[in-house]
């Protein structure tokens, strides 16, 4: 019995050790990834949403800022940025310089190599939009969180 114990406990740890290095494999590939079976939310994202060309709009304000300020609207205005495979400038990963599909539903490449449903943000809520829409954002830049921004 103490030998069936410490099997099953090596084992969960092992799955789980597996299950965590999956889930930090997980990589942004882009919006246009998403189109080939999400068409419809695509094009209506790229329609209708200011997110879907959001480095525009920091792109105009380059030239009055400071490199420091240019690089913290990256955090907003581009998907992943800081973040293990995310935006990194628009000569590397020019496929992530708009804040994307992904900003709210979470990097992508495992959902798109399985199309499993379980392997990306679904459903998103008000509450994820506060990562960039926050209370001192809205203030300085006027402006509120639409939670599906013409893409849903």
């Amino acid at each position: 019995m103490n030998l069936l114990f410490r099997v099953i406990v090596t084992l969960l740890l092992i799955l789980s050790a597996v299950s965590k290095g999956l889930a930090e494999d997980k990589a942004y590939v882009g919006s246009l990834s998403c189109r080939e079976c999400h068409e419809q939310e695509y094009n209506r994202f790229v329609k209708y949403s200011k997110k879907a060309s959001s480095y525009k709009s920091i792109q105009k304000m380059e030239t009055k800022l400071t490199q420091q300020e240019f690089t913290s609207c990256f955090e907003c205005h581009t998907t992943g940025y800081g973040e293990k495979g995310g935006f990194v400038s628009v000569a590397r990963t020019p496929e992530l310089k708009d804040a994307g599909c992904e900003v709210c539903h979470g990097p992508g490449s495992l959902h798109v190599e399985t199309e499993d449903p379980d392997e990306i943000i679904g459903r998103v809520d008000q509450e994820s939009c506060q990562a960039c829409h926050s209370s001192d954002r809205i203030e300085v830049f006027d402006f509120k969180p639409l939670l599906f921004g013409g893409a849903h």
